[in-house]
């Protein structure tokens, strides 16, 4: 298979801040390889509702569990290999995800959300 039969396997539109990355043209910018995994297993995430409950959760311990539930749904994707995926909570407003990928090496990704102030 070759680099470009490998970039059009894992090809995506770029979100960026949530809202979809333009070229000076207006056209949609793509993303391929390492980083189309990367923001599929970050919205992915976002979309299962575990950084949600990280918002409402204060316990340590629940925290934790958590933090689990994350590894073990992150672990679906299929493209990466099990066992490889390493979680850094840099701040309580940061998770920086670290995973190898079977066909692109290491990739990583950072989730960031905001905590509870009261």
């Amino acid at each position: 298979m070759t680099a470009n039969a490998n970039e059009a396997k894992y090809s995506d539109l770029l979100i960026v801040d949530g809202a979809l990355s333009l070229d000076v043209g207006a056209q949609p910018n793509l993303t391929n390889t390492r980083a189309s995994i990367a923001q599929d297993v970050k919205h992915m995430l976002m979309e299962s509702g575990l950084v949600t409950k990280l918002l409402a959760q204060r316990s340590a311990t629940l925290r934790s569990d958590v933090y689990t539930e994350i590894e073990l749904l992150i672990e679906t994707d299929t493209r990466l290999v099990p066992g490889s995926i390493e979680l850094d909570i840099r701040t309580p407003e940061l998770i920086a995800i670290t995973a190898t990928t079977y066909e692109f090496g290491q990739l990583s990704s950072e989730v960031t959300y905001v905590t509870p102030t009261s």
